[in-house]
Formats: C-alpha cells, sequence, structure tokens
C-alpha cells in the first residue's frame, strides 16, 4: 500500500476492527480528514483537521515499514504507506510531512499519551453567595474587654 502525496484529494478504504465489515472509507485532503464507517448499523462521518494530529510516524512491522498519519486517539489513525524499501520509505515520511505541515514522529515518539490537562475554575476563587450577602461586623472597643473578663455574646 502506498498512497501519494501529491494527489491529494484521496478517497480509500482501511482496516478498522470497530467497523461494520472491519473497514473504513477515509477521504485526505490538505486541510482535514473525513472517516466514514458504520458501527452496529450506525452510519458516521467523522471530520477531523490535519492540524489536529500530531505528525506522520514511522512505526517498525516485522519485515516492513508503515507511515502513519498519528492521533491522540489511537483508533483516528491513519496508514499512509506499508514498504520494506527504507528509501522509499524515508522519501514519502518526508513528502508527507512537507505536504500536510506536521512533524516527522519516530516510533518511540508516541508511545504514551497527553497528560490531561487541568481547567481552572473561576467560581472557584470568588466568595460564597451567603458570605457576599453579610456585612462585617464592627469591633468592639478593645479597651472595655479586660484580659481576665470574658464577653459574653447573647443570640436570639
Amino acid at each position: 500500500m502506498r498512497l501519494d502525496p501529491l494527489s491529494l484529494p484521496l478517497s480509500f478504504h482501511a482496516h478498522d476492527t470497530r467497523a461494520d465489515g472491519g473497514v473504513r472509507r477515509i477521504e485526505l485532503h490538505r486541510e482535514r480528514v473525513v472517516l466514514h464507517r458504520a458501527v452496529k448499523g450506525m452510519r458516521m462521518a467523522i471530520n477531523v483537521r490535519v492540524s489536529d494530529f500530531l505528525g506522520v510516524a514511522l512505526r517498525g512491522l516485522d519485515d516492513a515499514q508503515m507511515l502513519v498519519l498519528a492521533h491522540r486517539d489511537p483508533s483516528l489513525n491513519i496508514p499512509l504507506c506499508v514498504s520494506s524499501d527504507h528509501d522509499e520509505i524515508a522519501t514519502a515520511w518526508q513528502m508527507w510531512s512537507d505536504i500536510l505541515a506536521l512533524p516527522l514522529l519516530a516510533e518511540d515518539d508516541h508511545s504514551e499519551p497527553a497528560a490531561r490537562r487541568r481547567r481552572h475554575n473561576a467560581i472557584r476563587a470568588r466568595r460564597p453567595k451567603f458570605l457576599v450577602r453579610r456585612r462585617g461586623g464592627n469591633l468592639i472597643n478593645a479597651e472595655t474587654v479586660h484580659r481576665d473578663e470574658r464577653e459574653i455574646i447573647a443570640r436570639d
């Protein structure tokens, strides 16, 4: 399998274990990728920007190497080229990277997913609503209260 990066847009079929029939259709454009598949009879089309992909990854197989358009979600990875010729793979790897404006990724670059980003909660820093409505009390004259005496506060 070898896709030509100079003939974009491309439409082809790829293996998908979760899809009905084990096949999905992929439309690859310079700016976006559309994945068409059916899962349990439900047809869907997933539209992903090319800039959302991590890069063009080179992965080693048993007797060959494979170029993959790598995404954080492994189910969105797209195979681009499979070959046992190292020169052909290196040339295709550079061409796909240049045309899609994505970085080159080696096999070990995608080993662990990115850490989840913690979101800042603006409301958490505010005072609670009942405290905002309360007025601050006046400090009783400190000179009237002696050290040995305790002030008695009567509440209704």
